[in-house]
């Protein structure tokens, strides 16, 4: 999978700080899980929890090495080696990778635009085929506003109002829409919930793909090799209130207003 190929290449580019390095601060918002490491870097990922994590029954009670109370102080190989399978825990982990990346992404071989929405980098001149992963509005709104076809793939038809549900697509009908699309605009949420290998894979071979959102913020050599374009990540500019906000449910609008900014990293 991405994530463990870009875990492997994190692990052996930065092979002292993965076996020093601890979690100083972790935060499990309901939109969002950041962490903070004792290297000074910070990362930020969805939240995603599909299964029952209550563990209420008490047969299932689990007070494990990364159970609350004890996941602070904890070294990040233990993060990484630890049995057994948690929804939040991967959420931590994507997190982690992404602080990390953080420092890796500011090497020149990446070009890094600042300051730019993905969309900003797109020609939307001419009538293409685009289709979107996730009811992304500001996306939504402005490609509606041009001559090209537009195609959004959503779980749930509600999520948009009468006059946009003309371009909604079940998702799971992603492979064919996929086959017909000029650009394809993917929700980094995907890394969160496990999905974006098989989205990727489904990627025509000129088509234009990009992934956008906090959670994409890795380091892109793998996102590359799988035909990933371009990256909207985030950069972090003020780890402590991140964590206020995370903690008071923020969302992504909120982190880029008042403590991070966006940043593109392109496939040349």
């Amino acid at each position: 999978m991405i994530i463990d190929e870009t875990y492997h290449l994190i692990k052996s580019a930065n092979a002292d700080m993965f076996k020093e390095a601890t979690l100083e601060t972790v935060i499990i918002g309901v939109h969002f899980t950041a962490v903070k490491l004792s290297s000074g870097f910070a990362g930020v990922a969805k939240t995603e929890v599909k299964g029952n994590c209550s563990n209420s029954a008490k047969h299932k009670r689990n007070f494990g090495a990364f159970t609350p109370g004890k996941i602070h102080g904890q070294k990040i190989t233990e993060l990484f080696e630890q049995d057994g399978k948690s929804e939040i825990l991967d959420n931590v982990k994507l997190a982690v990778l992404n602080a990390i990346s953080s420092e890796m992404i500011a090497h020149p071989k990446y070009k890094v635009i600042k300051d730019k929405d993905p969309i900003d980098l797109i020609d939307l001149n001419g009538e293409k085929t685009i289709c979107i992963v996730g009811a992304f509005q500001s996306y939504m709104n402005k490609i509606a506003a041009t001559k090209n076809k537009l195609f959004i793939l959503e779980l749930n038809e509600n999520a948009f109002d009468e006059e946009q549900k003309q371009f909604y697509v079940p998702a799971s009908d992603y492979a064919r829409t996929f086959a017909k699309s000029d650009i394809i605009v993917i929700t980094g949420s995907t890394l969160a919930n496990n999905t974006l290998d098989s989205l990727l894979a489904c990627v025509p071979a000129n088509a234009q793909t990009i992934l956008v959102g906090p959670s994409s913020s890795l380091v892109p050599d793998i996102l590359f090799k799988h035909r990933v374009n371009i990256i909207g990540s985030i950069k972090i500019l003020d780890a402590e209130q991140m964590f206020e906000l995370i903690a008071e449910g923020a969302t992504g609008y909120h982190l880029f207003e008042y403590c991070a900014k966006k940043i593109c990293i392109v496939n040349e």
